[in-house]
């Protein structure tokens, strides 16, 4: 069986781009995959960041865009913790990574996941048992 796959705000955003047919066909793909077999994993910022991306730059309507936050919470959702943020802020001087790229990853260590689908981040990156995969990229 697979691992836990977490998912940054980009791929879920892109969920709902219909300018970017493509990506979005395979965002909705890989979400409902994850999600069907249970591996799928977001957490608190993840949430907030989609639904601020998708009522601001995509003009969704934020009836319809807490409609689908309610769908992706039905996920495994991880919530920050103090240690979470200290341990962002040494993998962010560590490995000169932006801090909220650090709390994403931070958080998907935490959530014990295998992958980090990631558009942003660079693809094939490990931290400990966790490599970041952008999902629109051929291997």
């Amino acid at each position: 069986m697979a691992g836990r796959s977490f998912f940054d705000s980009n791929i879920l955003v892109y969920t709902d781009d219909a300018q970017a047919s493509a990506k979005q066909e395979s965002a909705l793909a890989l979400w409902q995959a994850q999600r069907s077999e249970g591996l799928a994993v977001v957490s608190i910022q993840v949430l907030q960041e989609y639904f601020w991306s998708v009522t601001r730059k995509l003009g969704v309507d934020s009836s319809i865009a807490t409609e689908k936050l309610m769908l992706f919470a039905k996920a495994g959702v991880m919530s920050p913790l103090a240690d979470d943020v200290v341990s962002a802020a040494r993998l962010a001087v560590e490995h000169k990574l932006p801090f909220w790229d650090a709390m994403i990853v931070q958080m998907a260590l935490r959530a014990d996941c295998d992958v980090l689908f990631s558009e942003d981040m660079q693809a094939g990156r490990r931290f400990a048992g966790l490599k970041i995969v952008n999902p629109f990229v051929l291997p």
